[in-house]
């Protein structure tokens, strides 16, 4: 019961990865708000059922839980969950940015809407909850934010809208560390491997069942079905213990099996000049220092 007496908001929480933390932080004795707007995986339509399933299951195993329907895209979603904890519970002490969905498509055939979309329910919709917890936090001088980035943000084909808006998580995270560490409060950012329909595609599905059929066990295959969201849910929950007290603004990815703590960016190589750049000093320069045994990793075909 190492988070009795907390409170909590879990966003996303109905489904997959959210779902198990709302799990285990209440195992770990924290009442909890559970926002689930109950879309399908790109977002649309909308119900309150997982919201309330989760909610139940707390409640039947003795915890507190509140479920909330809210889309977090929306700027006063955020407001209405920190309202809505301290209306029940009388406080707030951790905030689980969680909620997002997914619209793939290759960059040239991406629409307004698809980039739209992602960017407000992820950035955005982390942006509106945090804010909101954030004046909170500030006058009780406590509180911890964990959000979720994804390893797509390093880079991942076909999904422009979403790598932008898990690295603007990424930046937002290690800024609000430093916004709110003086307050006594800390923020991380998780990238999470785990089985959950954003990541489980019919396509993937199809070729575990394939592989299944045929008898093939290959270590790809074998770790997917391995990173069940309750591992990263435990994660999750011992950064918003006291145990983490001393982690702040940093970056994990996190699986079932594993735990990875990412490098802060810092330069990797650097020349400087007294004059201002020309062409014929950066041709000089730059092939022997900065960009030195680099390499197109994604050289196009030539057009025949």
């Amino acid at each position: 019961m190492r988070l009795e007496g907390k409170v909590a908001v879990v966003t996303g929480g109905g489904r997959g990865i959210g779902r198990a933390e709302c799990m285990a932080l209440a195992e770990a004795g924290a009442s909890v708000i559970v926002n689930d707007f109950g879309g399908a995986a790109d977002g649309s339509g909308g119900e309150s059922g997982p919201a309330d399933e989760v909610s139940d299951a707390i409640s039947s195993v003795g915890g507190k839980a509140i479920p909330h329907y809210g889309d977090v895209s929306k700027p006063d979603t955020g407001d209405a969950l920190v309202q809505l904890a301290l209306d029940n519970f009388g406080r707030l002490d951790i905030l689980v940015n969680n909620a997002g969905t997914l619209r793939d498509r290759m960059l040239h055939n991406m629409s307004d809407a698809e980039w739209n979309s992602i960017i407000d329910i992820h950035l955005s919709g982390t942006f509106y909850c945090t804010r909101a917890a954030a004046r909170v936090f500030r006058e009780q001088r406590s509180g911890v934010v964990v959000s979720t980035g994804s390893e797509s943000g390093l880079g991942s084909m076909g999904q422009a809208n979403y790598a932008a808006a898990k690295e603007g998580i990424a930046g937002f995270t290690r800024t609000i560390a430093r916004d709110l560490g003086r307050y006594g409060c800390r923020a991380n950012m998780i990238r999470p491997r785990a089985a959950s329909r954003l990541t489980l595609s019919d396509q993937l599905k199809e070729a575990i069942a394939r592989a299944k059929k045929s008898g093939e066990r290959a270590p790809e295959i074998s770790r997917i079905e391995n990173w069940v969201p309750e591992g990263v849910a435990k994660v999750v929950t011992w950064l918003c213990t006291d145990a983490a007290a001393n982690v702040n603004g940093q970056d994990f990815v996190v699986s079932a099996e594993h735990i990875s703590l990412m490098t802060q960016p810092k330069p990797a190589a650097t020349v400087f000049t007294d004059d201002p750049w020309t062409l014929d000093r950066l041709d000089a320069l730059l092939p022997q220092s900065v960009t030195r045994g680099l390499r197109n990793e994604f050289p196009g075909k030539k057009k025949e």
